[in-house]
C-alpha cells in the first residue's frame, strides 16, 4: 500500500495552523504533522519520513538554524518549504547538493515590506519620529528635526532587484527618480521592464542619494556593506535596511554616521534583535528603527499560511514551487511546470 505524501511542520514561529490549512491539506490526501522541532532527535521523529519538511519563518526550529548535517536525517524529503522570504535559516546548497527544491513564500511579503522601505525612507527624510517626540516633549520648533532632503529627481540604489525592490521602484514611481539597482542574479529584461539601470555596487554606492537594501543574507551577502562602502557614499545619503541586519558591518555604520559620512539611516533589522539597549544606534536622531516587522500587515499571516500551503499542494501534484529559492537544483522527483 502506497504511503500518503507527508508534510512535517516542524518549526512555527508559536502560530497556531488555521484550521483551513489541515482541511486543506486533507482535501488532497497530504498527511501534515505538525510540531515544533527543537532538537536533531525530535526533527528525525517528526520529520523523517517526510516528503515536504516546513519552516513558517525564522521560527525556533533547531534553535533558528537548520544545518547542512540535518538533512541527512530526512532521507524522503523532496522539499523544503520556508514561509516568508529570507532562507538563511536553511541550508540552501546542501540542500541542491542533495536534490532538495528549496521554496519560500515572498509574494505574502511584497506589499508589506515595500511599504516599510518606503515608510522608513519618508520618516528619516521628513524627521518624522523625532519631530513627533519633540511635540510630545512640549517642544514646538521647527529648526529641530529639519527635513533637509527631497525625493523628486534624486537617485536610488536598489542593492539586489527582486520582488520587493522591483515593488518599491513601481511604487515610488511618481517621484520621477532615477533609478539603480545592484543584482548579479537579475536577468537584462528584468532592468529594462522597470527602468532600472543595472550598475556595480560601486557605481551604485557613489550615485546613490538613497541605498536601500534587499539581498538575502548569505556568506557572500553578510557585511556586504562595511568602511569601504560607506566611503564611496554621499555625505547626505540615506541608508535602509528592510533584509537582513548582518548585511551591514553595524560598527562600521555607527562609524560612519558619527563621522558624518553618510546622513542617516532607517533599519527594520540589526545584527543583534533585539539589541543591547545601550547600542549607539539607539541614540542617533537621524536614525529610525522599527523591530523586524516590515513583513507584517493585516494579510501577513493569512497570505503565508495560504500560499504555503498552495506550495506543498503543488509539490505533491509533482509541479515546481510558485517561488523556487534553487532553480538549478536537480529535483529528486520528476516536476513539471
Amino acid at each position: 500500500m502506497k504511503t500518503p505524501f507527508k508534510v512535517a511542520l516542524v518549526g512555527l514561529d508559536s502560530q497556531a495552523v488555521p484550521d483551513s490549512v489541515v482541511t486543506g491539506l486533507a482535501e488532497q490526501t497530504i498527511k501534515l504533522v505538525v510540531h515544533e522541532c527543537e532538537s536533531r532527535e525530535e526533527l528525525a521523529q517528526w520529520a523523517g519520513d517526510a516528503d515536504v519538511v516546513w519552516v513558517f519563518g525564522s521560527s525556533r526550529c533547531l534553535h533558528g538554524q537548520m544545518s547542512p548535517d540535518e538533512l541527512s536525517i530526512l532521507p524522503k524529503c523532496g522539499a523544503i518549504i520556508r514561509t516568508g522570504s529570507g532562507t538563511d535559516n536553511v541550508p540552501v546548497k546542501a540542500a541542491t547538493r542533495l536534490g532538495i527544491v528549496v521554496a519560500n513564500t515572498p509574494d505574502a511579503l511584497n506589499d508589506a515590506v515595500s511599504d516599510h522601505a518606503i515608510g522608513l525612507l519618508f520618516a528619516v527624510i521628513r524627521q518624522i519620529p523625532l519631530q513627533d517626540r519633540n511635540v510630545r516633549n512640549r517642544i514646538w520648533d521647527r529648526t529641530r528635526g529639519y527635513p533637509n532632503w527631497h525625493l523628486r529627481g534624486q537617485t536610488l540604489g536598489l542593492v539586489g532587484f527582486g520582488r520587493i525592490a522591483r515593488t518599491v521602484v513601481q511604487k515610488l514611481a511618481g517621484f520621477e527618480m532615477t533609478n539603480l539597482a545592484h543584482d548579479p542574479f537579475a536577468l537584462p529584461e528584468v532592468f529594462a521592464k522597470h527602468s532600472v539601470q543595472s550598475v556595480s555596487l560601486d557605481e551604485l554606492f557613489r550615485r546613490s542619494d538613497f541605498v536601500s537594501i534587499h539581498c538575502p543574507l548569505t556568506p557572500q551577502t553578510r557585511h556586504l556593506i562595511g568602511r569601504a562602502e560607506f566611503e564611496k557614499m554621499k555625505r547626505e545619503a540615506i541608508l535602509i535596511n528592510t533584509s537582513r541586519g548582518p548585511v551591514i558591518d553595524e560598527s562600521a555604520l555607527i562609524a560612519a554616521l558619527k563621522s558624518g559620512q553618510i546622513a542617516g539611516a532607517g533599519l527594520d533589522v540589526l545584527e543583534t534583535e533585539p539589541p543591547d539597549w545601550d547600542n549607539p544606534l539607539l541614540q542617533f536622531e537621524n536614525v529610525v528603527i522599527t523591530p523586524h516587522l516590515g513583513g507584517y500587515s493585516d494579510q501577513y499571516l493569512p497570505d503565508c499560511w495560504r500560499l504555503s500551503m498552495e506550495t506543498a499542494i503543488d509539490l505533491w501534484k509533482g509541479k515546481w514551487p510558485r517561488s523556487c529559492v534553487n532553480p538549478e537544483v536537480q529535483p529528486r522527483w520528476n516536476l513539471t511546470q
